[in-house]
């Protein structure tokens, strides 16, 4: 009986010494252990992810899931409404378990949060950039990293372009779209189509116009006066935005007055159902449209021409409002797992294949792939022709309150197309402008 009771007694020190060990091993986090046939880092951390592009949600989830897959490491990945990010994100950051990866759309947004953002000036993330142009910098400190360059323009159906009796090679200025646009508009009952999709006013929608098209007027503004910012706008050619506003309100498939409910969905269905020839919107917009039945033959991407400039030669508005970031107030297991997530996205085969294929993105990293998106592929040429890019200037309007000024007024406008109306589109583009600078850079 003593023989078996030291036996006993032996087993239980043995097992509760593989128990310590165990716990050890597992608060350890170099250590790698097996389970079910997977291997796994424990203790490394965990990815949150707030995402600015909804169109890109659905990829960004199924990387997520390869990533933890191939790591065990947990990616978690949250898609803000469409024209609520900054919203989202001022809630997200107030939490105990904020997002360990989120977004700027450029140094205006980054200054609200620069004290938030860590350091990636010696990260492989920043390493692998094609260029230093891609980073926003404060010093000597890395604090953000474009990671799609992206174009937008006016997409085309060229079938029915071509059915309306014109073709691509017809547009090569504001008077040449406007004349198009306008002819097809006054066929559309004998047609079955019109000029434009909606120009929806719906915040899913509104950016397109209070945003990107805005960006036009401030771009050839900036051109002339040989600036890249302002703490004031002057509204040199408001004229012009107003007269590419009036083409899209008054040759579209909805009533002026209506265009307050009309969502991007609303736009981008009525392209796909080809109730429309022209649709504003960028290269991201690719996928979405090949799932709808649109083939690559019927397809094209041309300028947003508002009469300014040397519109022979113009291209599309190209650059990214994209940049990531890296909270810097997360635990240091959370930082190296998000880094080491990023430095995956933009290295491994998995990671760039699926941004490039999957996302449709064209990344400024050293492995990335060339793109199969069809915009892209046509920016691409543009560029090679020697047409020269519209930058992407909307980075630097002074808040988000100000393109909210702007959007109010075009809709208000639309209803009613009055000089009057007009003329608080431009309050709120010049006055809005001065007045939210001076606030947000006090």
């Amino acid at each position: 009986m003593k023989k078996l009771y030291s036996i006993l007694v032996s087993l239980i020190l043995v097992v509760l010494t593989l128990v310590a060990c165990d716990k050890r091993a597992s608060e350890d986090a170099n250590i790698t252990i097996t389970k079910e046939k997977k291997s796994y880092t424990v203790g490394t951390g965990q990815v949150y992810y707030l995402n600015f592009k909804p169109e890109a949600d659905a990829a960004w989830q199924k990387l997520a899931e390869l990533y933890t897959a191939e790591t065990g490491v947990p990616v978690k990945v949250v898609t803000s409404a469409s024209d609520q990010y900054e919203a989202t994100l001022d809630e997200e950051m107030k939490k105990m378990n904020a997002p360990t990866l989120f977004q700027v759309n450029g140094p205006v947004s980054l200054a609200k949060w620069k004290n938030k953002c860590y350091d990636l000036t010696n990260t492989d993330v920043y390493k692998n950039l094609t260029s230093d142009s891609f980073a926003i910098k404060d010093g000597k400190k890395t604090l953000a990293i474009a990671y799609v360059i992206e174009s937008y323009g006016i997409i085309v159906n060229k079938k029915l372009l071509n059915e309306a009796g014109y073709t691509i090679d017809d547009i090569k200025s504001f008077e040449d779209l406007k004349r198009i646009a306008n002819d097809i508009s006054d066929r559309k009952e004998k047609l079955g189509f019109t000029a434009f999709t909606s120009a929806g006013m719906d915040p899913s929608s509104e950016w397109r116009f209070k945003t990107h098209l805005a960006n036009l007027p401030i771009y050839f503004e900036y051109q002339k006066r040989k600036i890249k910012q302002a703490s004031n706008i002057k509204g040199t050619y408001l004229d012009n935005y107003r007269a590419i506003w009036d083409l899209y309100i008054n040759n579209s498939t909805e009533e002026p007055q209506n265009l307050l409910t009309k969502t991007c969905d609303d736009s981008r269905n009525e392209f796909i159902a080809k109730k429309a020839v022209f649709y504003q919107n960028g290269s991201w917009e690719y996928n979405g449209l090949k799932a709808g039945g649109l083939a690559d033959a019927d397809l094209a991407i041309i300028p947003i021409y508002i009469g300014v400039g040397d519109e022979a030669n113009q291209g599309l508005c190209t650059g990214t409002e994209n940049y990531w970031c890296v909270n810097k107030k997360a635990s240091p297991k959370d930082i190296e797992a998000t880094l080491d997530f990023l430095s995956w996205c933009v290295t491994s085969e998995m990671g760039v294949s699926a941004m490039a294929n999957d996302m449709g993105f064209v990344i400024p990293f050293k492995e990335a792939l060339p793109s199969p998106n069809l915009f892209v592929r046509q920016d691409t040429e543009y560029t090679r022709k020697g047409n020269k890019p519209v930058s992407w200037c909307f980075t630097t309007m002074p808040s988000e309150e100000w393109k909210n000024g702007v959007g109010r007024a075009l809709m208000f406008y639309a209803a009613d197309q009055s000089d009057e109306n007009w003329k608080a589109v431009v309050k709120a583009f010049v006055d809005g402008w001065k007045n939210e600078y001076k606030r947000t850079h006090q």
